[in-house]
Protein backbone atom coordinates (compact mmCIF):
# COMPACT_ATOMS: atom_id res chain seq x y z
CA UNK A 1 0.00 0.00 0.00
CA UNK A 2 1.44 3.00 -0.65
CA UNK A 3 2.60 6.05 1.77
CA UNK A 4 -0.17 8.36 1.75
CA UNK A 5 -2.75 5.62 1.45
CA UNK A 6 -1.38 4.28 5.16
CA UNK A 7 -2.30 7.64 6.56
CA UNK A 8 -5.06 8.16 5.08
CA UNK A 9 -6.33 4.29 6.95
CA UNK A 10 -5.37 5.85 10.16
CA UNK A 11 -7.43 8.87 10.10
CA UNK A 12 -10.28 6.12 9.65
CA UNK A 13 -9.21 4.22 11.73
CA UNK A 14 -7.29 4.19 14.46
CA UNK A 15 -8.01 7.94 15.02
CA UNK A 16 -11.67 7.37 13.57
CA UNK A 17 -13.27 8.39 16.74
CA UNK A 18 -10.60 10.94 18.17
CA UNK A 19 -9.81 12.83 14.89
CA UNK A 20 -12.01 12.02 11.74
CA UNK A 21 -15.75 11.96 14.02
CA UNK A 22 -14.59 14.87 15.74
CA UNK A 23 -13.56 16.48 12.02
CA UNK A 24 -17.33 16.02 11.02
CA UNK A 25 -18.97 16.56 14.25
CA UNK A 26 -17.63 19.87 13.75
CA UNK A 27 -18.79 20.07 10.14
CA UNK A 28 -22.20 18.86 10.78
CA UNK A 29 -22.90 21.14 14.36
CA UNK A 30 -22.03 24.00 12.89
CA UNK A 31 -23.21 23.87 9.06
CA UNK A 32 -19.35 24.36 7.60
CA UNK A 33 -19.97 22.76 4.46
CA UNK A 34 -22.87 23.65 1.57
CA UNK A 35 -23.32 21.46 -1.90
CA UNK A 36 -21.08 22.97 -4.57
CA UNK A 37 -18.99 24.33 -2.19
CA UNK A 38 -15.09 25.37 -3.50
CA UNK A 39 -12.86 25.06 -0.49
CA UNK A 40 -9.42 26.61 -0.24
CA UNK A 41 -7.57 24.53 2.08
CA UNK A 42 -5.17 26.46 3.36
CA UNK A 43 -1.46 25.10 4.25
CA UNK A 44 1.13 26.45 6.39
CA UNK A 45 3.36 23.31 6.63
CA UNK A 46 2.28 22.30 9.74
CA UNK A 47 0.87 19.41 11.31
CA UNK A 48 -2.45 20.66 11.72
CA UNK A 49 -3.00 22.63 8.20
CA UNK A 50 -1.66 18.90 6.90
CA UNK A 51 -4.34 16.76 8.83
CA UNK A 52 -7.42 19.14 7.35
CA UNK A 53 -5.80 18.77 3.91
CA UNK A 54 -5.97 15.02 4.26
CA UNK A 55 -9.61 15.06 6.30
CA UNK A 56 -10.91 16.96 3.44
CA UNK A 57 -10.14 14.92 1.16
CA UNK A 58 -11.28 11.75 2.87
CA UNK A 59 -14.69 13.93 3.69
CA UNK A 60 -14.51 14.61 -0.16
CA UNK A 61 -14.36 10.83 -1.33
CA UNK A 62 -17.00 9.22 1.08
CA UNK A 63 -18.98 12.46 1.92
CA UNK A 64 -22.66 12.93 1.21
CA UNK A 65 -22.18 16.65 -0.10
CA UNK A 66 -20.03 17.34 -3.75
CA UNK A 67 -17.83 20.01 -3.51
CA UNK A 68 -14.23 21.02 -4.83
CA UNK A 69 -11.10 21.87 -3.15
CA UNK A 70 -7.31 23.58 -3.84
CA UNK A 71 -4.76 23.48 -1.64
CA UNK A 72 -3.20 26.70 -1.02
CA UNK A 73 0.26 27.29 -0.32
CA UNK A 74 1.43 30.73 0.62
CA UNK A 75 5.03 31.58 0.97
CA UNK A 76 5.40 34.14 2.65
CA UNK A 77 9.27 34.43 2.57
CA UNK A 78 10.10 31.05 3.67
CA UNK A 79 13.97 29.75 3.83
CA UNK A 80 14.27 27.19 1.25
CA UNK A 81 14.86 24.71 3.69
CA UNK A 82 11.23 25.04 4.72
CA UNK A 83 9.72 25.67 1.23
CA UNK A 84 11.35 22.49 0.43
CA UNK A 85 10.18 20.51 3.60
CA UNK A 86 6.61 21.71 2.48
CA UNK A 87 6.22 20.77 -0.89
CA UNK A 88 7.92 17.46 -0.12
CA UNK A 89 5.33 16.76 2.55
CA UNK A 90 2.62 17.64 0.00
CA UNK A 91 3.96 15.34 -2.61
CA UNK A 92 4.50 12.85 0.63
CA UNK A 93 0.45 13.10 1.50
CA UNK A 94 -0.81 12.96 -2.10
CA UNK A 95 -1.91 16.60 -1.75
CA UNK A 96 -1.72 19.03 -4.87
CA UNK A 97 -0.62 21.99 -3.60
CA UNK A 98 -1.39 25.57 -5.60
CA UNK A 99 2.08 27.79 -3.99
CA UNK A 100 2.14 31.61 -4.69
CA UNK A 101 4.69 33.87 -3.08
CA UNK A 102 3.83 37.11 -0.88
CA UNK A 103 6.41 39.51 0.99
CA UNK A 104 4.95 39.63 4.56
CA UNK A 105 7.67 38.21 6.75
CA UNK A 106 9.95 41.12 4.80
CA UNK A 107 6.66 43.46 5.68
CA UNK A 108 6.30 43.08 9.50
CA UNK A 109 10.18 42.14 10.15
CA UNK A 110 11.35 45.28 11.73
CA UNK A 111 7.84 46.17 13.54
CA UNK A 112 8.28 45.74 17.12
CA UNK A 113 4.34 45.62 18.22
CA UNK A 114 1.79 43.11 17.74
CA UNK A 115 3.73 41.49 14.34
CA UNK A 116 2.29 38.19 15.04
CA UNK A 117 -1.16 39.89 14.96
CA UNK A 118 -0.20 42.21 11.79
CA UNK A 119 1.62 38.58 10.25
CA UNK A 120 -1.69 36.79 10.77
CA UNK A 121 -3.95 39.49 9.47
CA UNK A 122 -1.91 40.24 6.79
CA UNK A 123 -1.86 36.15 5.42
CA UNK A 124 -5.49 35.93 5.64
CA UNK A 125 -5.77 38.67 3.27
CA UNK A 126 -3.20 37.18 0.81
CA UNK A 127 -5.12 33.84 1.11
CA UNK A 128 -8.67 35.46 0.58
CA UNK A 129 -7.71 37.01 -2.48
CA UNK A 130 -6.10 34.01 -4.20
CA UNK A 131 -8.62 32.00 -3.16
CA UNK A 132 -11.46 34.13 -4.50
CA UNK A 133 -9.26 34.04 -7.82
CA UNK A 134 -8.95 30.31 -8.35
CA UNK A 135 -12.77 30.79 -8.03
CA UNK A 136 -13.54 29.20 -4.30
CA UNK A 137 -16.02 30.77 -1.55
CA UNK A 138 -14.26 29.59 1.55
CA UNK A 139 -11.13 29.04 3.00
CA UNK A 140 -10.43 26.64 5.62
CA UNK A 141 -7.55 27.39 8.36
CA UNK A 142 -6.31 24.15 10.64
CA UNK A 143 -7.14 25.89 13.97
CA UNK A 144 -7.85 23.33 16.79
CA UNK A 145 -10.18 22.73 20.16
CA UNK A 146 -7.04 24.14 22.20
CA UNK A 147 -6.30 26.52 20.08
CA UNK A 148 -10.28 27.76 20.87
CA UNK A 149 -9.81 27.39 24.55
CA UNK A 150 -6.27 29.14 24.50
CA UNK A 151 -8.24 31.93 22.72
CA UNK A 152 -11.23 32.50 25.27
CA UNK A 153 -8.40 32.80 28.22
CA UNK A 154 -6.51 34.73 26.88
CA UNK A 155 -9.15 36.97 26.30
CA UNK A 156 -10.40 36.69 29.79
CA UNK A 157 -7.25 37.36 31.40
CA UNK A 158 -5.08 39.80 28.81
CA UNK A 159 -7.87 41.31 27.03
CA UNK A 160 -10.37 41.57 30.13
CA UNK A 161 -13.37 40.16 27.37
CA UNK A 162 -15.19 37.03 27.10
CA UNK A 163 -14.78 35.93 22.79
CA UNK A 164 -14.01 32.93 21.40
CA UNK A 165 -12.44 31.83 18.20
CA UNK A 166 -15.30 31.23 15.77
CA UNK A 167 -16.06 27.79 14.01
CA UNK A 168 -16.73 30.37 11.09
CA UNK A 169 -16.68 33.80 9.99
CA UNK A 170 -18.00 36.09 6.79
CA UNK A 171 -15.26 38.11 5.69
CA UNK A 172 -15.69 41.54 5.79
CA UNK A 173 -13.03 42.51 2.90
CA UNK A 174 -13.79 39.55 0.23
CA UNK A 175 -17.31 39.51 -0.43
CA UNK A 176 -18.95 36.40 -0.79
CA UNK A 177 -16.23 34.95 1.19
CA UNK A 178 -16.36 32.46 4.25
CA UNK A 179 -13.91 31.03 6.69
CA UNK A 180 -14.00 27.87 8.23
CA UNK A 181 -12.32 25.80 10.89
CA UNK A 182 -13.41 21.87 10.59
CA UNK A 183 -10.94 20.85 13.63
CA UNK A 184 -12.57 22.63 16.08
CA UNK A 185 -13.38 19.82 17.74
CA UNK A 186 -10.17 18.14 17.50
CA UNK A 187 -7.51 17.89 20.29
CA UNK A 188 -3.73 18.73 19.47
CA UNK A 189 -2.58 15.74 21.66
CA UNK A 190 -4.30 13.93 18.71
CA UNK A 191 -2.61 15.42 15.64
CA UNK A 192 0.68 15.31 17.66
CA UNK A 193 -0.30 11.26 17.94
CA UNK A 194 -1.62 11.04 14.66
CA UNK A 195 1.42 12.35 12.96
CA UNK A 196 4.47 10.47 15.39
CA UNK A 197 1.75 7.20 14.35
CA UNK A 198 2.62 7.43 11.14
CA UNK A 199 6.03 8.83 11.36
CA UNK A 200 5.04 12.25 9.35
CA UNK A 201 7.54 15.41 10.47
CA UNK A 202 6.22 19.24 9.80
CA UNK A 203 7.20 22.52 10.09
CA UNK A 204 7.38 23.41 13.82
CA UNK A 205 7.41 27.23 13.24
CA UNK A 206 8.77 28.76 9.65
CA UNK A 207 8.40 32.57 11.65
CA UNK A 208 11.35 34.22 11.00
CA UNK A 209 11.43 35.92 14.30
CA UNK A 210 11.82 32.64 15.86
CA UNK A 211 14.46 31.90 13.44
CA UNK A 212 16.90 34.56 13.54
CA UNK A 213 17.26 34.27 17.65
CA UNK A 214 14.72 37.91 18.28
CA UNK A 215 12.84 38.93 21.05
CA UNK A 216 10.30 36.70 22.46
CA UNK A 217 6.75 38.91 21.31
CA UNK A 218 3.89 39.53 23.45
CA UNK A 219 1.41 36.95 20.85
CA UNK A 220 2.91 34.10 21.28
CA UNK A 221 4.56 34.30 24.61
CA UNK A 222 1.17 34.90 26.13
CA UNK A 223 -0.49 31.37 24.03
CA UNK A 224 2.69 29.76 25.28
CA UNK A 225 1.53 30.80 28.93
CA UNK A 226 -2.36 29.85 27.87
CA UNK A 227 -0.65 26.22 26.96
CA UNK A 228 1.07 25.94 30.33
CA UNK A 229 -1.88 27.12 32.08
CA UNK A 230 -4.38 24.45 30.22
CA UNK A 231 -1.90 21.47 30.67
CA UNK A 232 -2.08 22.63 34.77
CA UNK A 233 -5.87 22.64 34.25
CA UNK A 234 -5.86 18.91 32.87
CA UNK A 235 -3.72 17.40 35.64
CA UNK A 236 -6.27 19.01 37.89
CA UNK A 237 -9.61 17.55 36.18
CA UNK A 238 -10.37 15.98 32.83
CA UNK A 239 -13.91 18.90 32.60
CA UNK A 240 -11.62 22.10 32.52
CA UNK A 241 -10.95 22.16 29.45
CA UNK A 242 -14.44 20.73 28.40
CA UNK A 243 -15.78 23.65 30.10
CA UNK A 244 -14.00 26.20 28.95
CA UNK A 245 -15.37 25.09 25.59
CA UNK A 246 -18.64 24.73 26.42
CA UNK A 247 -19.08 27.96 28.62
CA UNK A 248 -19.07 29.57 24.75
CA UNK A 249 -21.93 28.18 23.56
CA UNK A 250 -23.89 28.84 26.96
CA UNK A 251 -23.56 32.50 27.45
CA UNK A 252 -26.34 33.61 29.95
CA UNK A 253 -26.68 37.14 29.07
CA UNK A 254 -29.49 37.68 32.09
CA UNK A 255 -26.26 37.01 34.54
CA UNK A 256 -23.58 39.33 32.99
CA UNK A 257 -23.09 43.23 33.73
CA UNK A 258 -22.56 44.20 29.86
CA UNK A 259 -22.40 42.98 26.24
CA UNK A 260 -21.15 44.37 22.85
CA UNK A 261 -22.93 44.01 19.98
CA UNK A 262 -22.34 45.30 16.22
CA UNK A 263 -19.75 47.50 18.17
CA UNK A 264 -22.29 48.73 20.29
CA UNK A 265 -21.85 48.31 24.36
CA UNK A 266 -25.02 47.49 26.08
CA UNK A 267 -25.20 47.14 30.06
CA UNK A 268 -27.28 45.09 31.97
CA UNK A 269 -28.99 48.58 33.55
CA UNK A 270 -30.79 48.89 30.12
CA UNK A 271 -33.14 46.56 30.50
CA UNK A 272 -32.51 46.56 34.46
CA UNK A 273 -36.49 48.04 35.02
CA UNK A 274 -38.15 46.54 32.10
Amino acid sequence: MEFYKEVERSIITKYRKTIFNSFTGAVTDYKLLDEGDKIAVCISGGKDSMLLAKCMQELQCHGNKRFELVFLVMDPGYSPENRKKIIENAKLLNVPITLFESDIFEAVLNIEKSPCYLCARMRRGHLYKKAKELGCNKIALGHHFDDVIETVLMSMLYGGEFKTMMPKLHSTNFEGMELIRPLYYVREDDIISWAQYNGLSFLQCACKFTQQNKNEHEESSKRLEMKRLIKQFRATSELIDKNIFKSTHYVNLGTILGYKKNGELHSFLDTYDE
